[in-house]
């Protein structure tokens, strides 16, 4: 599927909700994107060719929708997956690596952190999520990569709403922009 085919599939799968007044902006929705197997099988390739000489060995991702996406991308790449989960505490009993992140734009301040064993010391990861809007899961996940002696080589997005500032800081690449949806 060729990248303007796959915008186009994009944006006509997507939806902006109105969850009522007590709101005081419009909620995404993805799940079309999920529905259609078209765009489910467009997307780890199209993200995974944003960053086509950089080599990574490892995608990581955060949760929720990351745990979608980022595994595809490990697919196109064939290279492994480490999820990063969210909240500051693990779901498992094993060494995490944490990091704090900035305030995203819901005003949220997340800890997000993957299992230590998972990143190894030269690995170049590739961080994959569904959309970066501020770059603070971003970039504490790059902090994560880092304590673990691994390399962050930037960000795959399927939307980019951060600034130019932002991108060029955190490397950030996108298949489409929220201004298009």
């Amino acid at each position: 599927m060729s990248s303007s085919d796959l915008t186009t599939e994009l944006i006509g799968a997507f939806r902006w909700n109105d969850p009522g007044q007590d709101f005081p902006h419009l909620v995404s929705d993805l799940s079309g994107w999920w529905r259609s197997p078209t765009v489910l099988r467009a997307l780890g390739p199209a993200l995974a060719a944003l960053f086509p000489e950089e080599a990574p060995t490892v995608v990581v991702s955060p949760e929720v929708t990351g745990f979608i996406v980022g595994p595809l991308v490990a697919m196109a790449l064939e290279v492994g997956f480490v999820e990063a989960y969210k909240g500051g505490h693990s779901p498992v009993a094993e060494p995490m690596t944490w990091a704090q992140a900035a305030p995203d734009h819901k005003g949220r301040r997340l800890s997000l952190g993957v299992r230590t064993r998972q990143l190894r010391p030269g690995d170049r990861a590739l961080i994959v999520d569904d959309w970066i809007t501020t770059g603070a899961q971003s970039r504490a996940l790059g902090e994560v990569v880092t304590a673990c002696g691994a390399v962050p080589i930037g960000t795959a997005a399927i939307v980019g709403e951060c600034s130019a500032e932002v991108a060029a800081e955190l490397r950030v690449r996108s298949l489409i922009r929220a201004e298009q949806l």
